[in-house]
């Protein structure tokens, strides 16, 4: 097949063969033209989001298989799978699947996460252990519940020792894995940059005090906007009635979080677009991302970035590069136009395969 259109970032003219499944940007007599004329990316990348999590956590792999679908029909080719207890591993197989970086379970303590959604570990010390284990079972990411309501005190706390954060992302690192927390309230943030956390989720507690931190350490941040938004005063008004101060809290955090993950971006914290698909937040919803990025002063060029090429490299995947697989998306119009054309692609192309949404 052959492609020919504008890239991105640099608005230049492109064009691309596809051969066996592969990127070739020499030409290839014979091919047939399936696009031109338009706009050309490597597939999107959703960095947030869980194939294989459902609202009481493990699902039956068809499900999982539908939320997997639902990504590609909006050309999210590239998913990283932020904590799921549903073994997905087979999906690896199938070249209509986009291609998944899984995190392996969420790593809680007992009764302080959603239940079924981890593996909850009765002695904070067997973190670092658990952590070895996943890093072995993941695609090189580990994934902490860094606070979540402690119900003895009836608010957001955290979960592990400094000491044990520490020792856990040290033995991530070790075994070449790196890691991300669930992080919500301000009090966790701290013990979990300074031990050398990879990235952050959520982050809506964030301060001058723990952005700065992030600088320091190159700490990545993926806000995860459309949930925030959505979600936040949802589950405070649910709550309220048991745990006033934790819904209090909830309430705040959701009104400081576009001010506060905006100064992270003005201060140089990187920051990547995820829309934590698949329990409140359903599949598919990557452009609705982008958008909210937006919001934090992003330009619409950035914002795409921090879904498409820059999100690539920051994990490690190639983009529009000869010899890498074929994974692109098409657009008739400029997808930095808006949702309406980002999240409705007119081609899709996963791993040499075309399909049209």
């Amino acid at each position: 097949m052959h492609v020919r259109g504008r890239a991105l970032p640099d608005e230049a003219e492109i064009e691309l063969w596809i051969v066996e499944g592969r990127i070739s940007t020499e030409p290839v007599s014979g091919a047939d033209t399936v696009f031109e004329g338009g706009w050309i990316l490597p597939g999107l990348v959703d960095a947030h989001c869980h194939i294989g999590l459902g609202d009481h956590g493990e699902i039956p792999l068809d499900d999982a298989v539908a939320q997997a679908e639902a990504e590609r029909e909006v050309g999210a080719l590239l998913l990283r799978d932020c904590g799921s207890p549903t073994d997905t591993r087979s999906l690896d197989d199938r070249d209509d699947m986009p291609r998944i970086i899984r995190a392996g379970k969420h790593l809680a303590r007992p009764k302080r996460y959603a239940a079924g959604f981890s593996r909850e570990l009765e002695d904070e010390w067997q973190l670092p252990a658990a952590v070895a284990e996943e890093a072995k079972r993941g695609d090189g990411w580990v994934k902490l519940v860094g606070d979540w309501i402690d119900r003895g005190v009836g608010d957001l706390a955290p979960l592990w020792s400094d000491d044990v954060l520490k020792a856990a992302i040290d033995t991530a690192h070790e075994h070449g894995a790196r890691v991300t927390a669930h992080v919500f309230s301000e009090d966790a943030l701290p013990g979990l940059i300074n031990a050398g956390i990879d990235c952050i989720e959520h982050g809506t507690g964030l301060d001058d005090d723990t952005i700065a931190l992030m600088v320091e350490h190159r700490t990545v941040l993926v806000p995860t906007l459309v949930n925030i938004v959505e979600n936040f005063s949802g589950i405070a008004d649910a709550a309220a009635g048991k745990y006033p101060d934790y819904a209090t809290h909830m309430r705040d955090l959701y009104a400081r979080a576009g001010p506060r993950i905006a100064a992270a971006r003005e201060a140089g914290v990187p920051i990547y677009a995820g829309s934590d698909a698949g329990t409140m937040v359903a599949p598919g919803r990557i452009a609705d991302e982008v958008e909210a990025l937006k919001g934090i002063g992003m330009s619409a060029t950035e914002a795409l970035g921090a879904a498409c090429w820059d999100a690539r490299r920051w994990l490690g995947r190639p983009t529009l590069e000869h010899g890498a697989s074929a994974d692109l998306v098409c657009y008739s119009q400029d997808p930095r136009l808006g949702p309406g054309v980002l999240g409705q692609p007119d081609l899709v192309i996963l791993r040499g395969k075309t399909f049209r949404p």
